[in-house]
């Protein structure tokens, strides 16, 4: 069966047909400007699922996450901590926080992670194309991208011209032609209501500022929209084949990157657009700004990896998924099922009882209808829903092998544990089977490493610094106490 995958622009279910030698996959990262948290977590967890599978069926997946460093969110957030003293310091601690919690989560490596403020000239160098053009305009030092010269505006969120709503700040009323136009470019700093409005903490005197950069137009920042088209034509060319975000960005960001994108080229932008739900916390949308949110790194420590990457396989990705109590504990259930089976395949299949001329056609039948309908499932718009539940087929299907008599079947049982394997480990990222003795040791050997470091940050009166690497000892899963005679530690 051919990988189809529903396609916002055409509202279709399509055939999956990359357009060269590799897939080239774009995927909306974060703004960093705060911990990220499960909501986040989970476009990271789609976005990889399919680039494992897509690199199961054989594609080479050419993967480009961009980090937007230049925000006036990340701006509101300077002087918060004693070293965050400008943009680039607030940004800098939570791109390291970001990377660590992919790492945490078991996430394949994208092909690079583009930040902002490393890709001026290319954005520089898009606006001035689309001024060449006729798309943009300039005005008081700002440039804004003009909806009416593109009329194909409007077509992946459904939305007539005349319908969309102004974009942009207030105050840009008065620069533009048109409420709908958007900013390519911004003249001077940060706007300073903006940055007052994203303030998390008490400030004396002005506040900051933001980063600038010289112009065609005068000093100024890049418009939010224009970045991802900047970073997205550098690493990977004119036309992606994916482009995946969250389902908050089809109107306005990724709108205007098509119009941007395509009034500068000429070429279509992506040929398939893929979004992913909300995660709900409670009834609402889980998010930074309404506070209801759980960070990657306390859920890791919580519940661990495996859990979390069995709860994101558990739903659609198109579809929203609820973070409750209830649908953790149901991933956990389900992760130690599939753990159990696993570990008991393994035990079985190295034992004297398992032979090779042993065959319980039954179980070989159960494993191959589980490979048929998992791949179904994966081609079928990533259904990862119903290909975890073929998992869990296999995990009875091993149960129900070894609850009967000797000899077991040894073919069927490396079948199954390759199963697992295969697609527990190499399409959702969970992660089988025990820690080898040596792996062990060199873990200890690591953590008394990190723990003397952290020593010498304490005895240097840097506690901050201390408490930030006690902190990633617990995000991988090592809990520190300290005591009079010194720290101890234990792996959970």
């Amino acid at each position: 069966m051919t990988l189809s995958l529903t396609d916002t622009l055409s509202g279709e279910r399509e055939a999956f047909e990359p357009s060269g030698d590799s897939v080239l996959l774009y995927v909306c990262g974060l703004t960093v400007s705060d911990d990220p948290h499960l909501g986040h977590a989970r476009l990271w967890a789609q976005a990889d699922i399919l680039h494992r599978w897509l690199d199961h069926e054989g594609y080479d997946v050419r993967h480009v996450e961009n980090v937007t460093d230049v925000n006036e969110k990340i701006t509101a957030r300077v002087g918060e901590r004693e070293e965050w003293d400008s943009e680039t310091d607030v940004a800098g601690h939570y791109t390291n926080e970001v990377l660590s919690r992919m790492r945490d989560l078991n996430l394949k490596r994208a092909e690079v992670y583009p930040r902002v403020s490393e890709h001026v000239p290319e954005i520089v160098d898009l606006v001035e194309t689309l001024v060449e053009r006729g798309y943009a305009y300039e005005s008081n030092g700002s440039v804004y991208f003009d909806v009416a010269e593109f009329p194909e505006y409007g077509k992946l969120s459904n939305q007539e011209i005349e319908e969309v709503e102004e974009q942009g700040d207030p105050e840009e009323r008065e620069e533009k032609r048109s409420p709908a136009d958007f900013a390519l470019w911004k003249a001077d700093g940060v706007d300073a209501d903006a940055v007052e409005e994203h303030r998390k903490h008490e400030h004396d005197g002005p506040l900051p500022e933001g980063q600038t950069w010289e112009s065609p137009w005068g000093e100024g920042r890049p418009g939010w929209h224009v970045e991802c088209s900047a970073m997205s034509m550098t690493h990977l060319g004119d036309t992606l084949d994916i482009h995946m975000g969250g389902q908050d960005l089809v109107f306005p960001h990724h709108e205007n990157e098509i119009a941007q994108s395509e009034a500068a080229t000429g070429q279509a932008f992506a040929n398939y657009w893929l979004h992913v739900g909300f995660m709900q916390a409670g009834s609402e949308k889980m998010s930074s700004s309404l506070g209801n949110y759980f960070t990657v790194g306390d859920a890791v420590r919580e519940f661990g990896v495996n859990v979390l990457r069995t709860f994101y396989a558990s739903a659609e990705y198109r579809s929203q998924q609820a973070y409750t109590e209830e649908t953790i504990e149901e991933a956990r259930r389900r992760w130690e099922r599939l753990e159990r089976a696993y570990e008991t395949a393994v035990e079985h299949a190295d034992s004297a009882d398992a032979l090779a001329k042993a065959e319980d056609s039954e179980f070989r039948d159960a494993l191959a209808a589980a490979r048929t309908q998992f791949q179904s499932a994966m081609n079928d718009d990533l259904n990862a829903r119903e290909a975890m539940a073929e998992l869990l087929e296999v995990a009875s299907a091993i149960n129900r092998h070894v609850e009967g008599e000797a000899p077991y079947d040894y073919r069927a049982l490396r079948e199954a544990i390759e199963f697992f394997e295969e697609y527990g480990a190499g399409v959702f990222g969970l992660q089988f089977g025990e820690t080898t003795e040596g792996e062990a040791e060199i873990a200890e050997d690591l953590v008394e490493l990190v723990l003397d470091l952290r020593e010498g940050e304490r005895e240097a009166g840097n506690y901050e610094r201390a408490d930030e690497l006690r902190d990633r000892l617990a995000a991988l899963g090592v809990e520190v106490e300290d005591s009079e005679d010194g720290p101890t530690y234990r792996f959970e």
